[in-house]
């Protein structure tokens, strides 16, 4: 089970990651309590190692903003929360993300319209305007024994609390956390870092 800690915006919070084993460092770009802009990114990926993965989350972007973010060679993947044209997404050269908020079942129509430009999926709670970062679980019913076609990652909510659950009912193939393991926006909490990688590690030693 991969693991991307996302919303990092200080190099304590990234080094606490990266000690904890995350395998991937999200780092937003859209408007959020947790922006960062580019040069602070490049900033704080510095200490990543390699096999490590950097991801860019965007909403919604412009061709030029989009053609910064690849040119500034920091990032592996971009992932996309908006509403986006899928060509440019397919024309994206790193491997692309497709965030896909939901509330119920209706919400699953959107993945056809992305299923042969993105590599991935990633299914976060929708709440309002809000298509990710809302630190709130959704109905984990509506994807369950879903094949989107792609590998898929699952969002929203999801901390040391409720992991070992998340895995056991969802089964996706990796783990996006955010907010859960914050003690405000954007100001993660390594003790809550570590206990949800310990978690997970107790869970994998169950089977």
């Amino acid at each position: 089970m991969r693991v991307k800690i996302c919303g990092l915006t200080r190099k304590n919070d990234v080094e606490a990651a990266l000690r904890a084993g995350a395998d991937a460092i999200g780092f937003i770009l859209a408007q959020s309590p947790r922006k960062v802009d580019l040069d602070t990114a490049k900033e704080l990926a510095c200490c990543i190692p390699p096999f490590v993965s950097v991801v860019a989350v965007v909403k919604n972007p412009t061709i030029e903003f989009l053609d910064e973010v690849i040119k500034s060679k920091i990032f592996d993947m971009v992932q996309f929360h908006g509403e986006e044209d899928p060509n440019l997404i397919y024309d994206c050269p790193l491997k692309t993300i497709k965030a896909i908020p939901l509330k119920d079942k209706k919400d699953l129509k959107v993945i056809s319209r992305y299923a042969h430009v993105a590599n991935f999926f990633l299914f976060d709670a929708k709440a309002g305007p809000l298509s990710g970062g809302t630190g709130k679980t959704f109905d984990w019913r509506i994807i369950k024994g879903l094949d989107p076609g792609k590998p898929f990652i699952l969002a929203g909510g999801i901390g040391p609390e409720n992991i070992e659950e998340a895995i056991e009912f969802v089964n996706p193939h990796a783990i996006d956390v955010n907010s859960a393991v914050e003690s405000s926006p954007g100001i993660k909490d390594e003790k809550k870092i570590y206990g949800l990688m310990e978690k997970l590690k107790n869970w994998k030693y169950k089977f």
